[in-house]
């Protein structure tokens, strides 16, 4: 088994030494080899920090995640909380996705809007359209954002 030393774990995943070692303070890596003071990363390690991101990505706490980590110590009895657990992530991801595209539609809409604007000499022609009468693609941008 291949194993890697923090420097290379941290390039590897574009993050500080002192986040690798916060994470094993906290106990996220209950089985991380060490040789002296060294830590060494095994491809059981990375594969957990790949959940402890996708994890902290989703908006979930370490404390929440610590808890992910015991369950997974567990064993098989914890496969229904753990489902549950990146059920309930996976709700509140697509909400956020909902919310950031009510975001980016609101903000095409408005460079449509001042583009628009510029090229009439004015806003007079775009506020006859609104609210329905828009055209078809920015009719959909102008009804995400403000309905």
């Amino acid at each position: 088994m291949r194993s890697y030393g923090i420097g290379q774990i941290s390039k590897m995943f574009d993050l500080p030494i002192s986040t690798l070692r916060y994470y094993d303070k906290e106990g996220l890596f209950p089985d991380l080899a060490r040789y002296g003071d060294r830590r060494l990363f095994s491809d059981r390690e990375i594969d957990a920090l790949r959940v402890i991101e996708c994890l902290k990505a989703s908006g979930l706490e370490i404390k929440d995640i610590k808890q992910f980590m015991q369950w997974c110590s567990e064993g098989p009895s914890t496969y229904a909380k753990r489902k549950q657990l990146f059920e309930d992530r996976r709700i509140a991801v697509e909400e956020e996705i909902q919310q950031l595209q009510k975001t980016l539609d609101l903000l095409n809409y408005k460079c449509w809007y001042y583009e628009t604007a510029m090229n009439d000499g004015g806003e007079d022609k775009i506020q006859r359209m609104l609210p329905d009468g828009l055209p078809e693609d920015i009719q959909k941008l102008y009804d995400n954002s403000f309905r």
